[in-house]
């Protein structure tokens, strides 16, 4: 019974994203304790500074040329020629690996060495000190990135077999080593010490996926092999590569302008970017990576029907997860910083520019939430420029806000400026797959939309008069008190919307009825 329930919840899209989900919230949970950590010692001042801008080379070089375009463009590549001969998929999954850890390692090798003239570029506002400090965080966490490359072209090869697992769990294994580097190595070695626990979490995030890689069937070759497959990847990448790049000289540029603000406000960028990434990862990230492979088959096999029905069916589970929890982190932001970060060094003030940044990114969380599945509609067509130029466009715009915006409102600013490009950029994503894809069905999701937006209001109304109701029943000065009343406005509102969704019958609230229904009928039939 157990291994028919695994086998269901490993080979599906619908359990891969539970699967993927379910480790996602797993791994923001870690990730959540690791902010605290962050914030307990130090708060939202210069040495978090220091320790958020030393990601942006390493994540530079990671996230344009690794993260998002290898295996965008790897997936669809390497199923076609796994699904044709084994052996020829393990030497081009090799080949990658190969030619882009000696690719990579060159271009570490090079950014170490000039690592002192570098970061000063991107932190112009830090002082001599905190540029040291920089300089040394970023040139360990250089060498982490070997060992994420690896592990990347693992996770694409187990994402073409649909084996969600060990990739899933990789993330928490990764903050595991971060929040061993804070607790263990910072109070040892310094602020280095952070760094190494991030290349410690690299380590364990290879680690973790190769067991089950290796019993399914991987098998590393010592080969570079630069065959038509390979120059195919590289080609389909390069459009990927631009518009990661751009993505990251955005984020390089939002340090740049958080730099020169009040000290922390790198820091209160992150943190409250950390913290609305959480229900994006779990919710939309998580079904997007488990619908690609689908997407991709539907595309190899020209089934139209089969791409357009997991699309809208995928669309509209994002947006009746999304909205709701949007709206009501947009209510509870304040209970949910503190009871988060509000520790140690972490003070109200921090808390209060925390809060309300994180209330501005919550207004673009429908956008982000649905630009990981759109992107991967175009992937799983072999097409990469239209994303690109689309994000390229979206990201001038996000710099051009960001330095308009910071000026007059500071680090709440830059929120401001990421959430109007976040919304154009989904708007235009799709828009542009409305009229290259037939059958989505546009007026099934602008009606779920609008049932979900409404219900997700009343929902946030009544999370709003939980807040003044549950106030003086509770100390608002201690942890607890704003713990619970933060807990009991929630629940009012998440109960307000599934009731909702019940009585008006929204379709998406009927998907997961019927989900959890064949779940507890698999189970039950597993005894017998």
């Amino acid at each position: 019974m157990w291994q028919r329930l695994w086998h269901k919840v490993n080979n599906t899209v619908t359990g891969g994203a539970f699967l993927i989900a379910f480790f996602s919230f797993l791994s923001k949970l870690f990730a959540l304790f690791r902010e605290r950590l962050i914030a307990h010692n130090f708060g939202a001042s210069e040495m978090s500074d220091i320790y958020y801008a030393a990601f942006r080379l390493p994540d530079l070089i990671f996230n344009t040329l690794v993260l998002g375009a290898l295996t965008s463009a790897f997936i669809p590549i390497f199923q076609k020629v796994w699904h044709k001969n084994k052996d020829q998929g393990l030497v081009l999954a090799s080949s990658v690996m190969n030619f882009f850890l000696v690719f990579i390692s060159f271009l570490v090798i090079v950014v170490f060495i000039f690592a002192p003239q570098l970061v000063p570029l991107f932190t112009p506002g830090f002082s001599d000190w905190q540029l040291d400090q920089t300089v040394a965080l970023t040139r360990v966490m250089l060498l982490a990135i070997i060992f994420f490359v690896a592990s990347n072209v693992l996770g694409g090869v187990l994402n073409s077999w649909k084996r969600f697992f060990s990739f899933s769990l990789a993330a928490s294994f990764y903050n595991i080593g971060i929040i061993i580097g804070i607790m263990f190595f910072y109070p040892t070695y310094g602020l280095v010490g952070l760094a190494w626990g991030v290349f410690l979490g690299a380590i364990f995030h290879l680690l973790v996926q190769l067991p089950e890689a290796i019993k399914n069937g991987w098998r590393y070759k010592f080969v570079l092999k630069f065959d038509k497959e390979l120059k195919q990847i590289l080609k389909l990448m390069l459009p990927r590569t631009m518009g990661l790049a751009a993505g990251q000289v955005n984020l390089v540029v939002i340090t740049m302008i958080a730099s020169t603000l009040t000290a922390g406000s790198i820091a209160v960028f992150n943190l409250a970017n950390n913290l609305q990434s959480l229900p994006i990862s779990i919710f939309a990230v998580s079904l997007a990576i488990a619908v690609f492979p689908t997407f991709t088959q539907a595309v190899n096999e020209n089934n139209k029907r089969l791409f357009s029905e997991n699309f809208s069916v995928s669309l509209r589970r994002i947006l009746f997860l999304v909205i709701p929890t949007s709206i009501l982190i947009l209510v509870l932001r304040a209970q949910i910083v503190r009871v988060i970060l509000g520790t140690g060094a972490f003070s109200w003030e921090n808390t209060y520019a925390t809060a309300q940044t994180l209330g501005i990114f919550a207004i673009s969380m429908f956008a982000q939430g649905l630009i990981p599945l759109l992107a991967r509609s175009f992937y799983a067509h072999e097409d990469t420029k239209t994303p690109m130029m689309i994000s390229i466009f979206s990201i001038a715009l996000n710099v051009l806000l960001s330095w308009y915006l910071a000026q007059s409102f500071g680090v709440i600013g830059l929120a401001m400026a990421f959430s109007i490009a976040s919304i154009v950029n989904m708007l235009l994503l799709y828009i542009t797959l409305h009229f290259r894809v037939k059958g989505i069905n546009d007026n099934k999701i602008l009606r779920s939309l609008l049932m979900i937006s409404i219900n997700a209001v009343s929902a946030g109304a009544i999370a709003y008069a939980g807040l003044y109701l549950l106030a003086p029943l509770v100390n608002m000065q201690t942890f607890w008190g704003i713990f619970i009343q933060g807990v009991g406005a929630g629940l009012l509102g998440l109960i307000t919307y599934l009731i909702l969704s019940i009585l008006f019958k929204v379709e998406e609230m009927e998907i997961v009825r019927r989900l959890l229904k064949r779940v507890w009928l698999l189970f039950v039939n597993g005894k017998h």
